[in-house]
């Protein structure tokens, strides 16, 4: 088996092996994956961080060794929390733009390191993060309005699973990556009176499928991806909209990941 890491900010996973093909998530910058497929242009990854499977071009896969793999995926995290950084490439003196959530290999004292390369990063960063209900919702709201995008994973476009996700990973939690497989992390609670903030709420479409998440905040509260990252009143029947004065998603289920 081969194995690969992104080295670039983003890098774009498709449900087939073919641009046209719709994008279903995303890569940020340090995280690996695994290589179980490969065609001329296109290499089928599986995500470290969640197990997800996609395709992404051949050009923008990096190849590491199996050791090397297994020590990052062992190894302690660290993230960065500023909404675009820099990395600077201490070999070519280039710079490479990052986005928040994205993972920082071998991290030491502003120094990033994978296979030959070292990098320089001076921005402020979230390491060994350790899952807290407060860390979480200050977390959470670092992506406020960021727009809505189909597979997206960064403030520049995110969907209300890559939300939920990209929130957890970087406060220490791995989820999985679509709604239906993120609620059946956790224990579920009975009532939305049990509820507490950080807590996730799961939401079904008129043929009874999980399709939208959001994390609650308490106060009726709840912070989620639809249009944008937004906040919006919750209750038993589900979220009400205020600019729409109706209701837009139907309560299925809460659960509490964080015990």
């Amino acid at each position: 088996m081969k194995y690969g890491i992104c080295a670039l900010s983003i890098v774009p996973c498709r449900l087939e092996p073919a641009d046209t093909s719709e994008m279903v998530s995303q890569l940020l910058f340090g995280e690996i994956y695994r290589v179980i497929d490969e065609r001329k242009k296109w290499v089928k990854i599986r995500a470290a961080h969640d197990g997800y499977e996609s395709w992404i071009d051949r050009k923008q896969h990096r190849e590491i060794k199996r050791e090397e793999f297994m020590s990052l995926e062992k190894s302690p995290k660290t993230y960065s929390i500023e909404l675009i950084s820099l990395l600077r490439s201490l070999q070519t003196e280039t710079f490479s733009p990052l986005v928040m959530g994205s993972v920082l290999p071998q991290y030491s004292n502003g120094v990033v390191a994978f296979s030959d390369q070292k990098f320089e990063f001076e921005d402020e960063v979230l390491q060994h993060p350790s899952m807290g209900r407060d860390l979480l919702i200050e977390t959470a709201f670092l992506y406020l309005n960021s727009p809505y995008l189909w597979g997206g994973r960064t403030p520049f476009g995110i969907d209300c699973s890559g939300y939920s996700q990209i929130v957890y990973r970087m406060c220490g939690v791995d989820l999985p990556r679509d709604a239906s497989q993120q609620a059946e992390v956790g224990d579920r609670l009975s009532f939305i009176e049990e509820a507490t903030p950080g807590d996730l709420a799961f939401f079904d479409n008129s043929e009874g499928r999980i399709t939208h998440v959001g994390i609650l905040l308490g106060d009726n509260k709840i912070i989620h991806a639809s249009g944008k990252v937004r906040v919006d009143r919750i209750d038993h029947q589900g979220i009400f909209n205020d600019e729409m004065h109706d209701y837009s998603h139907h309560l299925r289920l809460i659960t509490r990941v964080i015990k």
